[in-house]
């Protein structure tokens, strides 16, 4: 038996084909552009790209793998927000609004003078943002109206996929439903009272089950292009960050995932529902987990392994020109460098559109502090990734704060190659810090839904307990902790110092733009 998870994300999909001891049998990844169609904010999906790319990968990666072992269910992880409005034949009536659009302001204030931010915190586990689906359905009916009149369904990316996977059966599973702001989080159902408030109807989404559930089976005309079987289940994913979790093995509360990519992203497991005002003020969230009977929540820094990147392209040309003639990876030799101890230097790391939480700032920069004419080039580099390491604590101080203790942390993505890294990171967060045996989480943690969808397993706890394996433990040194400690009461005070100084830093760069 094997088992297919799909991750599309925003900017490129991948399908992953597991056999049943979760060893990778085959890939594929295909990629789509964002658009930018208008005013600053405005960020959209073709999804008609992202379903060829979807077909594309999904294609390839069966013909990889042959036909000794077919794919017997499919489930898939997808990016929160994104909404796509369909037709009742089924088509798109425009581009989606992508998760990284944040247009509908106006009607995310009238959200918030009807019920409050607390009330919609409570009911949803989130607080009102422009980034979540609801608001943008309310613009689309205040600005769209002869779209939003055809509208049969709104969709998000996983039941898009899904849906067009049967075509003819919707669902969403709890966990992205929860992204929309319009799912109540302790009855798990459809939130009427934020909904009502939205002037929206339940009809126009698509029913909700639990992760690991079965939706339907592959569309016969579907399967023939790309070489599934029409008996293929078609399963509930999840949101990416949960399924993330799931194919890492973040099953019990007090464990974490750190996604280490361009975003740094911790998606911390909950063993019940954390809804109190200090989540609110921090901006973290509270919403199920794809797993049964957890809940999780998420911190994050857009600002990530995207610190590494600037400074490559700006900073390393040497090092660009090392790699590429001996064959070895530009990051490696730009580690190599950092500094063998912790630094005297402090990176705020703002240096993209928002900052992420707490914060959600939208007006802050990037700050290099305490550099003197004997910094060297390894404190430069150490720098950036304690500063990216720092923010990253805020948020495990903050959580800890409002309730919610992280006692390990798994970590997934590019940066979890770098033993450098997670070793700073156990010595910053002063918790042990954990690389794995899995590579493609999200898929990993959408293909153990479609496995249980399926009765391949009892519980996708138990499949994500007995599945993953742990390759390596980092401890924090106790001696850098004690340093860190230190200097994180200093970086702790960095941002709310300089917040109002920033902000005019901003207004500046905004004067200067061209009119």
């Amino acid at each position: 038996m094997s088992l297919m998870g799909i991750d599309t994300g925003t900017t490129g999909v991948k399908a992953v084909i597991f056999n049943e001891e979760g060893k990778i049998l085959a890939q594929s990844y295909r990629e789509y552009p964002l658009i930018y169609p208008g005013p600053a904010g405005w960020v959209e999906l073709d999804a008609q790209q992202i379903w060829e790319a979807t077909k594309e990968a999904i294609s390839e990666a069966v013909t990889m793998a042959g036909k000794s072992d077919p794919v017997e269910a499919i489930a898939v992880s997808s990016m929160s927000e994104t909404v796509v409005p369909v037709d009742k034949d089924g088509r798109t009536l425009m581009n989606a609004i992508a998760n990284l659009d944040t247009r509908p302001i106006k009607q995310s204030k009238r959200l918030e003078e009807i019920l409050g931010q607390w009330r919609v915190f409570s009911l949803t586990g989130h607080p009102i943002h422009p980034m979540y689906t609801v608001p943008k359905l309310m613009w689309l009916r205040d600005e769209r109206p002869e779209i939003f009149a055809k509208v049969w369904k709104f969709l998000c990316i996983q039941d898009f996929v899904s849906f067009r996977l049967s075509s003819k059966d919707t669902a969403i599973d709890w966990s992205m439903a929860s992204r929309t702001l319009g799912f109540d989080v302790i009855q798990k159902r459809w939130c009427q009272e934020v909904l009502e408030a939205a002037g929206l109807s339940e009809k126009m989404l698509p029913p909700t089950l639990p992760s690991g559930e079965p939706i339907g089976t592959v569309d016969i005309k579907f399967a023939e292009e790309t070489g599934l079987s029409p008996k293929t289940v078609i399963a509930t994913g999840g949101h990416d960050q949960p399924c993330g979790c799931l194919g890492s093995g973040v099953v019990k509360g007090g464990v974490a995932m750190d996604a280490i990519g361009t975003v740094d992203c911790i998606t911390v497991a909950m063993s019940e529902p954390v809804l109190n005002e200090a989540m609110l003020q921090n901006n973290f969230c509270c919403y199920p987990h794809v797993a049964e009977d957890l809940y999780v929540t998420v911190t994050w820094s857009w600002t990530g392994g995207i610190l590494l990147r600037w400074y490559r392209d700006n900073f390393a040309s040497e090092e660009k020109s090392v790699a590429q003639r001996i064959g070895t990876d530009v990051y490696d030799l730009i580690v190599a460098q950092a500094s063998k101890e912790p630094t005297n230097l402090f990176v705020l790391p703002h240096f993209t559109p928002t900052t992420g939480t707490p914060w959600m700032d939208t007006q802050s920069k990037g700050v290099i502090a305490g550099l003197t004419i004997s910094t060297t080039r390894g404190e430069f580099v150490r720098a950036l990734l304690e500063g990216i390491n720092y923010e990253m604590r805020l948020n495990l101080e903050l959580l800890r704060e409002a309730g919610v203790v992280v006692k390990e942390i798994r970590a997934i993505g590019g940066g979890a190659k770098s033993r450098f890294w997670l070793q700073l990171k156990a010595s910053m967060f002063g918790v042990p810090v954990v690389s794995l045996n899995v590579s493609e989480a999200a898929c990993f943690g959408a293909a153990i839904a479609a496995g249980k969808a399926i009765g391949k397993w009892k519980s996708m706890r138990e499949a994500s307990e007995n599945l993953v394996k742990v390759r390596e433990v980092f401890e924090p040194d106790s001696k850098e902790t004690e340093l860190y400690n230190e200097r994180f009461a200093i970086y702790r005070n960095l941002y709310p110092t300089l917040k109002d100084w920033l902000h005019q830093v901003h207004k500046l760069s905004e004067s200067s733009k061209p009119s």
